[in-house]
């Protein structure tokens, strides 16, 4: 069966994940090697009972997105996947079909699943058979079944997995056990263990060839559809195709409690706070900060480009991502904010990932009076209240400079600190606010 990981089992480091974070170009690690058509099908209409929610966990939302919304982007970004076949209890199918157009998810083919896991599956399976020629949904060569609620599987390992499946009929993903199983008596007393290392968790994705999976499910038992929960048994039983066995990465975990939730945003939050563009303008001192700021933040772990103009570099901006930092001298020009904010909006580069601008105000004069005054701080709010529709995030930091190197020094540690929590955290309870550095 699909295997529950561990919390020791979770993924030390995330920022092999969400290789689009920063908007480059999907996938292409297996362009040349897949020249057949490969599906995906999605069970996702379970109720989620380990979760203790009344959404099921495929629908619960972190970072203004649903859960199988990460899942489903893992797979579209793969230029060599065509179709997505996800399959929803009929009370969900409304739901997802927003969620499809929300997202603006384009291989994605919602379908109603059935009463168990299997037939659901078998349902996903059976609109690929339906297909005729010319059809926007071609019959697959390879069809990979995924859980709806692991997030963060890799292309590299797709490739794998669906190379294998053209060559073998059927592959798993297997990980190593972090626990001894034991089996019990009636009592609850100790019957005997299982030696570990001879043992492996089935975990998703799994692949086959289309044939082999379909003509399994056409011939398996009602027990099978009720109460089975192993693809690969099916495909050994009722096809007489053994599934060759893939170790796969730390990253396959799925999500099947509250805590996982909380985990995988902050993955995603670890992933997208990797890097940030910074406009410095012209002015040495601004060029100095951001001097500054580039070198602190690299201490940080975040890799930081400066770019003296943002309309010369946009289109170099958008692709290296969603993390802009401003530095401009003074209250400075709103409407430099608000052009940013337009050219993002304009991009739809904050339709999948919340994105964070950052504007500093850099004021040349240590006098407490020549700070930003409170009620100039209004059209600041008002933009950030409207960015924030968009899922941009504005933040504003103010910061003095000052001719005492070790306070200036100082200054330009605080700014970044500030910096690198606010693109970390993500939190839209301080949006629209001028922090000091």
């Amino acid at each position: 069966m699909q295997g529950d990981t561990t919390a020791s089992d979770r993924p030390c480091d995330p920022r092999c994940f969400l290789n689009s974070a920063g908007g480059q170009d999907e996938g292409n690690t297996g362009h040349g090697a897949v020249d057949f058509p490969v599906a995906v099908v999605l069970p996702a209409a379970g109720c989620g009972e380990r979760m203790g929610l009344t959404t099921p966990k495929q629908f619960c939302t972190f970072l203004n997105r649903p859960l199988i919304s990460y899942t489903i982007e893992s797979f579209e970004k793969i230029s060599w996947i065509k179709t997505i076949v996800v399959v929803v209890a009929k009370e969900s199918h409304e739901l997802m079909l927003h969620i499809v157009k929300t997202f603006r998810h384009t291989k994605v083919k919602v379908v109603e699943g059935g009463t168990s896991r299997h037939r659901s599956i078998f349902n996903g399976l059976q609109v690929l058979t339906e297909s005729t020629e010319g059809s926007s949904l071609p019959r697959p060569k390879v069809v990979i079944i995924h859980d709806a609620v692991r997030p963060f599987v890799e292309e590299d390992f797709l490739l794998k997995i669906t190379l294998a499946a053209k060559e073998q009929g059927a592959v798993g993903a297997i990980r190593p056990l972090v626990s001894t199983v034991i089996a019990t008596t009636s009592e609850s007393y100790l019957d005997h263990s299982l030696e570990r290392a001879k043992y492996r968790a089935s975990e998703m994705p799994q692949g086959f060839l289309f044939d082999i999976i379909h003509q399994a499910y056409q011939l398996c038992s009602e027990f099978d559809f009720e109460f089975g929960t192993e693809c690969l048994h099916l495909a050994l039983q009722y096809s007489g195709t053994n599934a060759k066995l893939i170790e796969g990465p730390p990253t396959l975990w799925k999500v099947t409690y509250k805590r996982d939730l909380a985990a995988a945003e902050s993955v995603i939050k670890e992933t997208l706070s990797l890097s940030a563009c910074l406009i410095s303008g012209t002015m040495a001192e601004t060029v100095e900060l951001a001097s500054k700021v580039q070198k602190n933040l690299a201490a940080h772990d975040m890799a930081v480009d400066v770019f003296s103009c943002a309309k010369e570099y946009k289109e170099l901006l958008l692709s290296k991502t969603r993390n802009f930092i401003q530095i401009t001298v003074g209250g400075g020009r709103l409407s430099d904010i608000a052009e940013l904010i337009k050219l993002l909006e304009e991009t739809n580069h904050a339709l999948l990932y919340p994105v964070v601008i950052i504007w500093v105000h850099l004021y040349m004069s240590e006098e407490q009076s020549h700070r930003q005054k409170p009620d100039e701080l209004t059209p600041i709010m008002d933009l950030a209240v409207k960015a924030k529709q968009g899922n941009i995030l504005l933040y504003g930091i103010q910061v003095i400079h000052s001719k005492v190197p070790e306070l200036w020094e100082k200054s330009a540690e605080r700014l970044s600190e500030l910096t690198a929590a606010l693109i970390r955290d993500r939190n839209p309870a301080f949006t629209g606010q001028l922090l000091q550095a």
